[in-house]
């Protein structure tokens, strides 16, 4: 006798032996023992999941001769007939190759007749999608009023290729892909029966191989089977399933994370040197750091079913000291580098350029962390991270960014004959003293030099109009300036243009002080200079730069209460 391949040898010939599928093959077996079958029933759902296999329990049962049953004796005439295939009142017809109008219209009323020897005539339609629009036209009328002996059982892999008018008029029952661990345990008892030793992470790789299809996983433990020489180890089951060890997954994630970008290459460069497909290699990866990031958000643990238990704990280990936002960081590069990689001419190319940016990720602080510190922040703008976010970005391999340096204390610029101003701040020799709001000469004379420099550079004139006119000499006007990274850095670079303004419209130059912001300012300025201060340093403020990256945001305004 030829050889019967697993998937054959071992098809289910009760409802109890279909895998996986509990939830149509109970509805099933109540619509028996109730006498409700329906006369028409669509089977849909992926490639190797048991559809033909249980539209031919279901016809075994219904006409077995001790039933109908939900438990077909499978000893019987009618029983042992559709076993083989070759019963005379259930005809099993291929959607494909029977297509045609007239193929249909043939069997329309071939179904007038009444069955040889069993209770009904039945027709099961393998990939029903696949008939012409004429031929589920001409099969409406029949199908919504069958005679009392026939039922139609129709399996596709695509019922959304089916016309409405006919899935309206079928009792639909959807097929789900099967779990991993179902499709393990399953293999794991045939090849006790075949007495073959195969060890447990090969019957978890074949049945992860075959995407929830017992059929494909049977096919692949016949293959395996078939060339076996004594022990079969897992080096030999990867290269024969065209896979690859997985324990370079674990070390590149591992590299990443310890950002050894010499190491990262290495484990690249080795799968490209092992003939394996990059393409292929990058999907796993994907998949790959999706499980790391649901094993750190704990997430349910029937969201990891596709892995042992044991790679589950050794992702536990790997992300033990790895925050969230990182993993977070770098799955998202990954994945958005993933168009690059599948359409690449060069893919080892595309993903050492996702590895190399990746290399280049600034660790965003915690969400929690950010917030905390950006409330503190609105009450002291003058404080500094706290030492936790140092700690928090050590976790990612990097320290953050570090706190702004001390304000700069009083300094002179751009006079270098200007002898240094006496203590306590007192003005230069024999000047004219300046009173705040007074309409002296060179009071109206400095609101004159703001006036001509506003018509060619506002936001010079702004940052003047903010600081203190302390006097007025012969020589020069004396100012004070608060010494914030605004102010400060716009008036120094615009001094030269400042002294020639001055120079050309007042017959004086300009002497400028900077100072460290503590210094009180006349009444009539320091309110406003104070709030700009507070502006500016919470502009400056790293944990403010760090919200406005992990946001993606911008800051519209900023309110001083």
């Amino acid at each position: 006798m030829a050889y019967l391949v697993l998937a054959r040898k071992y098809r289910p010939q009760t409802f109890e032996e279909v895998v996986g599928q509990e939830h149509v093959t109970r509805t099933l077996k109540n619509a028996i023992s109730g006498n409700r079958v329906a006369h028409a029933i669509l089977f849909s759902g992926p490639r190797g999941t048991g559809k033909t296999t249980i539209a031919r329990i279901l016809a075994k049962a219904v006409n077995c001769e001790s039933g109908p049953t939900p438990t077909p004796c499978n000893a019987c005439r009618s029983c042992q007939d559709i076993t083989a295939g070759r019963g005379v009142d259930v005809f099993e017809i291929d959607g494909a190759s029977n297509n045609s109008v007239d193929q249909v219209r043939e069997l329309r009323d071939n179904s007038r007749y009444m069955p040889a020897h069993s209770r009904y005539k039945i027709y099961i339609i393998d990939e029903v999608h696949m008939l012409s629009i004429a031929a589920f036209n001409a099969l409406l009328k029949t199908l919504e009023e069958p005679p009392a002996h026939v039922l139609f059982f129709f399996a596709t892999t695509e019922a959304h290729k089916i016309p409405i008018t006919i899935l309206s008029r079928c009792q639909r029952h959807d097929l789900r892909r099967i779990e991993i661990a179902a499709i393990s345990q399953h293999m794991e008892a045939l090849c006790r029966q075949e007495a073959v030793s195969i060890s447990s992470g090969n019957l978890w790789a074949i049945a992860r191989e075959s995407g929830g299809s017992m059929r494909d996983a049977l096919s692949l433990l016949d293959q395996v089977m078939a060339s076996r020489d004594g022990q079969i180890d897992d080096e030999y089951v990867m290269n024969l399933l065209g896979g690859m060890d997985r324990q370079v997954l674990y070390d590149l994630s591992e590299a990443t994370f310890a950002r050894d970008i010499s190491r990262t290459l290495a484990l690249i460069d080795a799968v490209f040197k092992n003939g394996q497909d990059l393409k292929r290699f990058y999907a796993d990866l994907l998949l790959h750091f999706r499980h790391l990031m649901l094993v750190k958000m704990k997430a349910r643990p029937d969201m990891l079913v596709d892995l042992p238990p044991n790679e589950i704990e050794t992702l536990a280990r790997q992300v033990k000291g790895v925050s969230i936002a990182f993993i977070d960081q770098v799955f998202t590069l990954l994945f958005n580098a993933e168009p690059s990689v599948r359409y690449a001419s060069q893919p080892r190319l595309a993903i050492e350029m996702a590895f190399f940016k990746i290399q280049q990720i600034t660790p965003a602080l915690p969400i929690d962390l950010l917030i905390e510190q950006l409330d503190r922040l609105i009450h002291d703008p003058t404080q500094r991270p706290v030492p936790g976010i140092v700690e928090a970005q050590s976790a990612y391999g990097d320290a953050m960014t570090q706190p702004t340096a001390e304000p700069r204390r009083t300094s002179k610029t751009n006079e270098p004959a200007a002898a240094p101003a006496p203590a306590g701040n007192e003005p230069l020799p024999d000047p004219e003293r300046v009173q705040p709001g007074d309409h002296s000469p060179g009071n109206d004379a400095w609101r004159r030099i703001i006036a001509r420099i506003a018509e060619t550079k506002p936001s010079i004139a702004a940052a003047l109009s903010r600081s203190q006119l302390v006097s007025v000499s012969e020589q020069a006007f004396t100012v004070k300036v608060s010494d914030n990274d605004y102010s400060m850095n716009l008036v120094k670079k615009n001094l030269s243009m400042i002294d020639a303004v001055c120079r050309e419209h007042a017959g004086r130059g300009i002497h400028v002080d900077f100072f460290s912001g503590d210094t009180e300012l006349n009444p009539a300025t320091s309110a406003k200079q104070k709030a700009d201060d507070i502006r500016q340093k919470l502009l400056n403020h790293p944990l403010l730069a760090d919200a406005v990256e992990i946001f993606s945001g911008k800051i519209e305004e900023i309110k001083i209460r």
